[in-house]
């Protein structure tokens, strides 16, 4: 049984990060658990996501979900803007929550682009540096 969408195309900020993870060589985007996901072939980026608690699931409609390295986790941790994504935390991602405060789209890029750099492949890495 396939997932309900869970987004629409107006949500704050997926204009946005569609614009940003598009950017990037051999990007594209497809539906998958009923959100937008950003892939190269494999998935760098995602818009939404949900939070275990001990309440249940919380959903962060309005976030993005990236992969992060063991080197920046901590830090990002420690701000409150992030958290630990149902079922892709425990595999090296981290959710930032787009209504915690004024985003910094400038950041966004930033986190898209090392999630990105951690998952594509060497050539894309290179068509990648060889843009900026």
């Amino acid at each position: 049984m396939p997932h309900p969408v869970m987004f629409s195309d107006d949500d704050f900020g997926l204009a946005e990060v569609r614009e940003i993870a598009l950017g990037f060589p051999a990007a594209f985007e497809k539906v998958s658990w009923g959100r937008p996901v950003f892939c190269a072939p494999k998935m760098f980026a995602m818009f939404g996501g949900n939070l275990k608690s001990t309440d249940g699931m919380v959903a962060y409609p309005y976030s993005l979900l990236v992969k992060v390295d063991d080197s920046d986790r901590r830090a990002l941790e420690a701000d409150s803007r992030f958290f630990f994504p149902a079922y892709m935390g425990p595999f090296g991602w981290l959710g930032l929550d787009l209504t915690a405060g004024k985003v910094d789209w400038a950041e966004v890029r930033e986190l898209v682009d090392a999630s990105f750099r951690l998952v594509a492949s060497k050539k894309l890495i290179r068509q990648l540096d060889e843009t900026d």
